[in-house]
């Protein structure tokens, strides 16, 4: 755009680009989600693996509790001994468990992050473009700050 031509509204000059003036900002972002192929985060794999997590933790913590106390309430060494490797055993499960609860309720907000970031550098970029081809290189004006 020359700076002798009329300047035109934002979304005449989106409509060179496939988009349509009446789609909302909300709307450009769901199609370019698509167009990015990510993952639905709500896929029922990773939630299967969100809940065995948290399944894993609870157990771990519930049978390593439990084998404190039958440690602590007899006096037979073999059940005490067999009592720790069971409370060992449920705390390798407890820090399982939260290490798989922790890595795929993170994996869907991380996603979305970087698809936001993606979306809002493009946004940026364009802005940019937009200013410089509006600038009138001839111009002796000092450069905007």
């Amino acid at each position: 755009m020359t700076p002798t031509e009329p300047h035109t509204d934002s979304r005449e000059a989106h409509t060179s680009t496939g988009e349509r003036p009446s789609d909302s900002r909300a709307d450009r972002f769901v199609r370019e989600l698509a167009d990015l192929k990510i993952p639905d985060p709500a896929a029922a794999r990773a939630g299967l693996w969100l809940r065995l997590g948290a399944a894993l933790m609870a157990v771990g913590l519930v049978l390593a509790v439990s084998a404190y106390f039958v440690s602590h309430n007899t006096q037979n060494p073999l059940d005490q001994r067999d009592a720790l490797a069971l409370g060992l055993g449920g705390i390798a499960g407890t820090v399982v468990g939260a290490a798989l609860f922790l890595r795929y309720s993170l994996t869907g907000f991380l996603r979305f992050w970087m698809a936001r970031q993606s979306y809002d550098l493009a946004v940026l970029a364009d802005r940019l473009a937009e200013r410089d081809l509006n600038h009138d290189l001839t111009s002796t004006d000092a450069a905007p700050r």
